[in-house]
């Protein structure tokens, strides 16, 4: 009896090492993939400055300043009514370009659609980034995936 408790005892003994080694590898991999995810979604907020038109403007400035020193007699019109009296910021050639800061994102993409549609140009925002931290709202616009060109105003 004896004999056969302590083989029990080992046994036991190594069925827990056994499970501590199951779990510890369980938490390995789900802190791994949880540190995959957050720097997969650290990069989703990256944007190469490359991919985009950039011009340096001065800081601090109201939105109709930056759309007449964009948006020149040369280059488009600015302040373009429409039909039902709503004003593209800078009607081109080739696009119908809407001018916001870059935290009202949403509000420049859904103007610059509708503009579009009005105009029968191609959609264009100019987005205004006043901090580093702007570029996010970039990202945003950029995963939207629907034609729209992005100029950038870096005012900072």
């Amino acid at each position: 009896m004896v004999r056969k408790s302590k083989k029990n005892k080992i046994k036991q003994k190594v069925e827990q090492k056994a499970g501590n080694f199951g779990v510890k590898c369980i938490v390995f991999v789900i802190t791994f993939l949880m540190a995959a995810s957050g720097i997969f979604y650290l990069s989703l907020n990256y944007v190469p400055k490359s991919m985009y038109e950039e011009q340096v403007m001065l800081p601090k400035m109201k939105e109709a300043y930056y759309v007449s020193q964009w948006c020149r007699d040369d280059f488009g019109k600015q302040e373009f009514v429409l039909w039902d009296n709503t004003r593209v910021d800078c009607l081109t050639k080739d696009y119908a370009i809407e001018f916001d800061f870059a935290h009202k994102w949403a509000e420049s993409v859904g103007q610059s659609l509708y503009y579009s549609k009005m105009t029968g140009k191609k959609p264009a925002v100019a987005l205004i980034l006043t901090d580093l931290k702007d570029y996010i709202y970039v990202k945003r616009v950029e995963r939207l995936e629907n034609g729209i060109k992005i100029f950038l105003i870096k005012a900072f």
